[in-house]
């Protein structure tokens, strides 16, 4: 080779040379040729390449558009990538004693895919701000964990840790403690508060900008709970109570037992209701919510799971060998007084589970924020971690949602409601890298969601063995 050819051609390999790395920087992982599942859209990009570096996706382009230099590859030919799954209502709770079985849960969440979940109250909350530490610095493995911290109850709460408040006062005192304490938002609770009260907080909460979710109590209407400044609605009964025409009277008759002998319950409302029940109310109700921006979280599951639990036979439930004995222990409540039920009851739970599968058709319809929560923690006999967020996830579908409309629930929905949209809940460059790998597209049929091949977490891939591996580090722990 003549000497001016040889130095021409050294010059481009060396120009060649420098350009590559701002083309080519260092990665954490790479994940190529992988169908990307737009969960907003419902649509599907395929032949992608999703680059991930410092917990945070970078990138998302078509694959073979340059290279990219990882410390990991992932091949995904074949596969889709989707947002992990958000559980939206879940309880850490059951005092120190339960506080090891509680965390030993964590790993159960992300071996199904949810790698967010919402604590809605406990009394576990200083051991739930020490594990988020620990999980964010890499020490424990698990969801990330959004939580109220403890609910606010009325005197003599039924929960152990409540905030109990009657007074002006003593809402401020609750309140200020929580914003001590740095709470992500505010659960309310039913077992005691007063109506009075209940609003009272949800107003005081609203002027201080927090975001406020809980059970609307029997004794309050939906729609004064909606004005009040609730953000969300936990479980569908007062949903459903709202949707007949016996709201006013039956609100009436709660209020006038409060701190009686005998004051009335949900399981005397509701079948009261059932008589008065109209779908225009149902639509009524659900424009209501969504003209107010109230979001509900339906709660199919357990609400599934607990109409069976007199009859069921858990004992064999492949996933109960990573419950500690000790949380198995705490559902023997739930299963004795299912047990007591007369007839008339577990009939009309039957008849309650087909209105609550129409009342989601009509808050999706409406426009309604519905977010996935499967209720899942100690004293919630069955329902396990991971798992019943999938299967709510499938009766949302079953419900009449479409396939990427029962996904949002369960991804950007909750981001939206917990106001990180911005950097979760989707696929896109900038947002947090918690994922989920499937061999099949969830839009074809939400089942997929089971399917997982791998797990992303704050950017670390978790394959289908390492997900097995977690997950046994908990077997028969107690």
């Amino acid at each position: 080779m003549h000497t001016p050819t040889l130095l021409l051609a050294c010059a481009l390999l060396l120009s060649g040379c420098a350009r590559k790395p701002t083309q080519i920087a260092l990665s954490d992982v790479v994940i190529n040729h992988v169908n990307v599942v737009d969960v907003e859209t419902g649509t599907v990009r395929a032949n992608q390449a999703v680059i991930i570096s410092k917990g945070q996706i970078l990138r998302v382009e078509n694959t073979g558009k340059e290279s990219f230099a990882a410390k990991k590859y992932i091949d995904g030919t074949g596969q889709y990538l989707m947002p992990g799954l958000w559980d939206m209502h879940v309880h850490f709770r059951g005092g120190d004693t339960l506080a090891q079985a509680n965390q030993n849960l964590l790993p159960l969440y992300l071996a199904h895919g949810v790698t967010t979940v919402r604590d809605a109250g406990g009394d576990l909350t200083p051991y739930i701000l020490r594990w988020r530490q620990q999980l964010d610095a890499g020490t424990l493995v698990g969801p990330r964990i959004f939580t109220s911290g403890p609910k606010v109850d009325g005197p003599g709460a039924y929960w152990p840790g409540s905030l109990e408040v009657e007074t002006p006062a003593q809402v401020r005192r609750a309140l200020d403690s929580l914003q001590r304490l740095k709470v992500d938002y505010v659960k309310l609770y039913d077992s005691k508060i007063s109506a009075e009260a209940y609003l009272n907080t949800l107003r005081q909460a609203h002027k201080r900008g927090l975001t406020v979710s809980g059970h609307v109590p029997a004794s309050v209407k939906l729609a004064d709970a909606a004005g009040a400044g609730l953000n969300s609605a936990e479980h569908l009964h007062a949903v459903y109570k709202a949707s007949s025409t016996k709201d006013d009277s039956l609100t009436t008759q709660v209020r006038a037992h409060q701190g009686t002998a005998q004051p009335l319950s949900w399981a005397e409302v509701l079948p009261a209701a059932e008589a008065g029940y109209r779908l225009e109310l149902a639509e009524r109700t659900a424009r209501l919510l969504a003209r107010r921006h109230v979001a509900v979280v339906p709660t199919l599951h357990i609400s599934a799971v607990l109409a069976e639990l007199a009859t069921a036979d858990h004992r064999r439930d492949t996933l109960l060998a990573f419950i500690s004995p000790r949380i198995e222990a705490t559902y023997a409540r739930r299963v004795a007084t299912a047990r007591r039920q007369p007839p008339a009851a577990v009939a009309f739970n039957e008849v309650l589970q087909g209105r609550f599968r129409e009342l989601v058709r009509q808050l999706q319809a409406a426009g309604v924020l519905l977010l996935a929560g499967s209720d899942s923690g100690p004293f919630n006999s069955y329902v396990y971690p991971g798992a019943g967020l999938q299967q709510e996830v499938l009766l949302l579908a079953q419900a009449g949602l479409s396939p990427a409309q029962a996904l949002r629930t369960a991804t950007i929905n909750g981001a939206r409601f917990m106001g990180v949209a911005g950097r979760s809940g989707s696929i896109a460059p900038g947002k947090d890298a918690d994922l989920l790998l499937l061999s099949a597209n969830p839009l074809d049929d939400v089942r997929n969601i089971r399917r997982i091949e791998a797990v992303v977490s704050r950017g670390r891939v978790y394959n289908r063995r390492d997900l097995r591996e977690l997950v046994e580090t908990v077997r028969n722990k107690p």
